[in-house]
């Protein structure tokens, strides 16, 4: 029997090829983790190109998966585990795995060939290179192959079942476990029996492996995370959009209608809603972003929860419609997954420099509302208030999230249906006497819904300036400046929460303030900094647009407020300009989150300063 030694976290990732199925390996694992019960984060990395050259360092996908007995915020700052399935996943990764870290390799793919198109002059697990880690040399591929021969499968074929041996080591390593995915095996390659045996037997056999080998005299076990109770289930954030979409149509009686293009990262939002048709959806696959904004928004006019989702050039593209949807004050949640620029950038990749662009990145002053999801189970609530203030306001939302937040993942509580919000409208009534369309109503500026076709509600509407009231076209300057100003001052009353603050000794002098995706990695560099004696504050906004009312207050209580943000400033020069208040700004754009030791630090800096 081997000894099993317990931790209270590991952080393990995933590195090959792109053909070598490490999102599918890694997603795997991320799943077994979740029934198992511990908390978990995981960070998919994968390139742009859809098939780079094999064994190459552009053509390397990775998938890291940080799982704990205890609540955490981010995927880990560094492997304690990398398995690489051939030179180059062991190349581009090798610099972020821990010192003293454990290594599995694929012995197989270590050829002369494949070594040069990694760019190493000598073999590493011959030259001393990995001296300093726990080397674990083993021939996948062959013991695959052999693993499966009794299934009659090429040897191509037979190969491609080793990620599946990886994810049985794996298993065994970490006491993962097994019943799940070998049900999820069986479901995949229903309908090619030899393929799925082949697997299922791959997987059994590298559980089987770490169990007899010499070569691992270990295993470990980290219990599970004494979570709040309820039930759970590990989502995505493009899932949990697509569900809090689906949960705002319910609650606002309102079917839902997307309109949208295909584009990384956001395309998975189109996927999953369209499978749920039975819950009134409908989603238009249109030719371009423009038409699936005017889909979307013509959608609305007719009465439904319109919805367009995309990345920072569909935005571009849809900037218009969305200036209209301003002009003609209808509901529509226009969902933003940035990614890195500009142009077409690195599409794979992550980044939060679409925050301005959001705000203002249309013709002429047309406002509309921001909203930031911070976590990949915080997207569902997001979308939910997205929607809300959309249908409330009568008003397009921008609701931001972005690559890491889209593909990355956590346990998310399933919320009792009996708790979500209500966020049912009223539409106008049919009447005989002369209908004004642009009315407002006293406490939220929104003007009537009226639905095409009910009787006394004929109305103009398109995007040349209306008169106020009556909606007929206007060229009156006066009447031009009053609809400007109350378009305005609808977006700056929407009601939003306040500015909530953590500072647990009362006493903090530096406050780091963040938005979005930055939440996790603050949050757990924040916790670094308290463990280590330093006194901090931190605080995180969901409403960009229009700001919580508190928000001028919190950032004076502080001596220094450091803004930490994946772009180069973008939320602190919106602060600085607002509240007078002179924020520090820590951007990065390497297209990757930030790292929580690296925050840490910058943290430290800023208390001694």
């Amino acid at each position: 029997m081997k000894q099993v030694q317990q931790l209270d976290r590991v952080i393990v990732r995933f590195a090959g090829d792109s053909g070598d199925g490490m999102q599918l390996t890694g997603g795997r694992f991320a799943s077994e983790t979740a029934r198992f019960g511990n908390d978990l984060a995981t960070f998919p990395d994968f390139p742009a190109e859809i098939r780079a050259p094999a064994g190459t360092l552009p053509g390397v996908s990775s998938f890291q998966l940080h799982f704990a007995d205890h609540d955490i915020l981010t995927p880990g700052d560094a492997p304690d585990v990398l398995v690489a399935m051939n030179p180059a996943a062991l190349r581009a990764n090798l610099a972020d795995l821990a010192r003293g870290g454990r290594i599995i390799v694929d012995t197989f793919e270590f050829t002369p060939r494949n070594l040069a198109k990694a760019g190493y002059a000598a073999n590493p697990l011959g030259d001393g290179s990995l001296d300093g880690y726990a080397v674990h040399a083993i021939d996948l591929t062959s013991l695959t192959v052999e693993a499966v021969r009794p299934y009659g499968l090429s040897r191509k074929d037979a190969a491609r079942a080793k990620n599946m041996f990886a994810l049985g080591l794996l298993s065994w390593l970490f006491g993962r476990p097994v019943a799940a995915t070998v049900e999820f095996l069986e479901r995949r390659f229903a309908d090619r029996p030899g393929v799925r045996d082949a697997n299922i037997t791959a997987f059994r056999t590298g559980w089987n492996f770490g169990e007899t080998t010499e070569d691992f005299a270990v295993s470990y076990q980290v219990r599970p995370a004494p979570l709040p109770a309820g039930r759970y289930r590990n989502i995505s954030g493009n899932l949990a959009l697509a569900y809090g979409l689906i949960a705002a149509s319910r609650q606002s009686g309102l079917p839902l209608f997307l309109g949208a293009y295909p584009i990384t990262p956001a395309s998975d939002i189109l996927h999953e809603l369209s499978r749920h048709k039975s819950f009134g959806v409908r989603t238009f696959q249109a030719e371009d972003e423009i038409a699936g904004v005017g889909a979307a928004l013509g959608a609305s006019y007719g009465g439904a929860l319109g919805v367009t989702v995309t990345s920072g050039p569909g935005v571009a593209l849809k900037s218009e419609t969305i200036g209209l949807g301003v002009a003609v004050e209808l509901p529509l949640v226009v969902v933003d997954v940035q990614r890195a620029g500009p142009s077409t950038g690195m599409p794979t990749k992550t980044e939060q420099a679409d925050l301005l662009m959001a705000l203002f990145g249309r013709n002429g002053e047309s406002p509309v509302p921001v909203v930031a999801a911070k976590s990949p189970g915080d997207c569902f609530d997001a979308a939910l208030e997205a929607a809300r203030i959309a249908l409330k306001y009568r008003t397009p939302v921008m609701l931001l999230s972005d690559g890491y937040l889209a593909n990355g993942s956590e346990p998310w509580r399933i919320p009792r249906i009996d708790d979500l919000p209500d966020i049912s409208v009223e539409f106008a009534a049919p009447q005989d006497d002369d209908f004004l369309p642009f009315s407002r109503d006293p406490g939220t500026l929104a003007r009537p819904w009226a639905i095409p076709g009910t009787p006394g509600l004929e109305h103009r509407i398109g995007g040349i300036e209306k008169a106020d009231g009556t909606g007929v076209i206007s060229y009156d300057p006066d009447n031009h400046h009053r609809m400007v100003r109350l378009r305005q001052a609808k977006i700056d009353g929407i009601d939003v929460p306040d500015l909530g603050v953590d500072d647990p000794t009362g006493d903090a002098r530096v406050l780091v303030l963040g938005w979005g995706s930055t939440y996790g990695p603050i949050a757990a560099a924040v916790r670094r900094v308290r463990k280590a004696g330093g006194r901090v504050a931190q605080a995180h906004l969901r409403h960009l647009n229009p700001f919580p009312a508190n928000t001028g207050e919190v950032l004076r209580a502080y001596d220094r407020v450091l803004v930490p943000e994946l772009n180069l400033g973008q939320l602190a020069l919106l602060l600085r300009g607002r509240y007078l208040v002179d924020t520090i700004s820590y951007g990065r754009v390497r297209g990757l989150p930030f790292k929580a030791e690296e925050l840490a630090g910058v943290i430290e800096e800023v208390i001694a300063s």
